[in-house]
């Protein structure tokens, strides 16, 4: 497996260790999807062993998918310039390395600093890999590839928490929490041995440029964004909480005109400045943001019910995400396999109809529950329903905003969607976090929950309003692929 093996655009033949750099990216996919999700389990156990309050919670979990959001477009770039493979090999060893900080860290605040720099190194490490399947594969054996893509990254989201808090609860050499980060050790680095000898070596293009300042003024504005919506409760919302978010709109708005600038100069913006001036996609970035910071933020809200107000283990809190996570895999099979070919863009308008619906069902579970029988039987058919809404949508969501744009457009803007999804759910998490604590301060868990089922519920009639202004039909599977959309689409499933 020398590393100097030509690609495939260079041979006749195909890479003779292909179906290894396939294993290898999912492997990073499944260690980001774990990452995003196992932590949510953690909150009892950090609080005891750290010290963490409901702030510093919201910023382990939701400060990971902040990093990540910010510089995902910034690493597709890296990866352009110096070769996919050596931002590959360089993110994968700075995310086990990470990881590996995240389970020595002696207070809440380190664990925080090491989790945003964990964060930024799935930044560089995850817009590298659909690169290197592309420059791998191709032609039917390509399509089949983005086929294995989704019901892999969706199993690695569903056992997240499972995981995670199978692993807390079982407290193996008394590690408790901090064994959700070690596992990513032995993952990582066989994943990186493997790596770094069936890549093929490939030069990056060093005429593309970096653009360094628009990177920058995003990850300003979203960290501006980010730390009031966390804070501000905790705070009683001052006045730099205020101007905070007020600076980071103004800091988006800056971001749109330099990267205008930098394209009328002839120099390669982060985002092509066309995919702005497309309604449908600025919409389309919108709704991406509204769902799922509500998807993230509810299931973070359920987790920390369960374990904090109904005193569930880290264990049963885990497998009280999987009605969620089963009601999603029906409705991403449903919309995918039937309505989304049949309906159109209808199938994004019936999608939070119905988790409205689990919504209003669930709240009324909640109104009625007896505290001292509670089981979490008693919520399964709302949080199920809720589950299906969620997956309609997320099957279709990236495709009908991608028909918005031109096929040469395409991998800037699905690199942008994927962005907005994760700086979506750290707001998610900030918002929702806030107002569950804001009840379960004063002991009213399930008052905390329902205030968290309206926040979920006006977002959604956002989304459903949005829904109206995108594409009518969505673009095809097979138009997709190579583009980026097939990971996003994915990864989605597994929130």
């Amino acid at each position: 497996m020398s590393e100097s093996s030509p690609t495939t655009d260079e041979r006749t033949e195909p890479y003779r260790w292909r179906w290894l750099i396939l294993v290898v990216m999912l492997v990073a996919e499944i260690m980001d999807l774990l990452d995003a999700s196992i932590v949510n389990v953690a909150g009892p156990a950090l609080e005891e062993s750290l010290g963490a309050g409901a702030v510093g919670l919201q910023w382990v979990i939701g400060g990971y998918a902040l990093t990540l959001g910010a510089g995902l477009v910034l690493g597709g770039r890296l990866g352009d310039r110096y070769g996919r493979r050596r931002m590959f090999l360089i993110g994968l060893a700075a995310f086990t390395a990470s990881s590996l900080l995240c389970a020595l860290a002696p207070d809440i605040g380190s664990l925080i600093a090491f989790r945003l720099l964990q964060g930024t190194a799935g930044a560089m490490l995850l817009p590298q890999g659909l690169g290197l399947l592309r420059e791998n594969f191709s032609g039917p054996e390509l399509t089949k590839v983005f086929g294995i893509f989704g019901p892999v990254l969706g199993l690695g989201g569903i056992i997240g928490p499972v995981l995670g808090g199978g692993l807390i609860e079982g407290d193996f050499f008394g590690l408790g929490w901090r064994s959700v980060f070690l596992v990513n050790l032995p993952i990582g680095i066989a994943a990186l041995i493997v790596a770094a000898r069936c890549i093929p070596k490939k030069p990056g293009d060093r005429t593309v440029n970096v653009d360094t300042a628009g990177a920058a003024l995003v990850a300003v504005s979203c960290a501006l964004l980010v730390l009031p919506l966390n804070q501000g409760q905790e705070d009683g919302w001052p006045l730099w909480t205020w101007l905070s978010i007020a600076g980071s709109l103004l800091g988006f708005a800056l971001f749109a005109v330099q990267q205008r600038r930098t394209a009328a100069a002839g120099r390669e913006p982060l985002v092509t400045p066309a995919l702005l001036r497309k309604p449908a996609f600025t919409v389309g970035l919108g709704g991406i943001a509204l769902f799922f910071s509500g998807l993230v933020g509810t299931q973070l809200v359920l987790t920390l019910y369960l374990q904090i107000g109904r005193h569930f283990t880290a264990g049963e809190a885990g497998l009280g995400n999987l009605p969620l996570a089963v009601g999603t895999a029906i409705g991403g099979a449903v919309s995918g396999a039937v309505l989304a070919d049949r309906i159109g863009r209808k199938v994004l308008q019936v999608g939070p109809l119905v988790q409205l619906a689990g919504a209003a069902l669930l709240w009324y579970e909640l109104d009625g529950l007896d505290a001292a029988s509670f089981s979490v039987w008693d919520v399964v058919p709302g949080v199920t329903v809720c589950g299906v809404g969620a997956g309609l949508v997320i099957a279709a969501l990236f495709s009908f905003i991608l028909a918005a744009v031109d096929d040469d457009e395409i991998g800037s803007a699905s690199g942008v969607l994927s962005a907005v999804q994760s700086i979506g759910g750290s707001l998610g998490v900030a918002v929702f976090g806030s107002v569950f604590f804001a009840r379960a301060e004063t002991g009213d868990f399930t008052g905390g929950f329902q205030r968290a089922l309206l926040v979920q519920a006006c977002l959604l009639a956002a989304f459903f309003a949005i829904t109206f202004l995108l594409p009518a039909k969505g673009r095809p599977e097979d138009q997709q692929h190579g583009t980026g959309p097939a990971a996003p689409a994915a990864r989605e499933a597994a929130v």
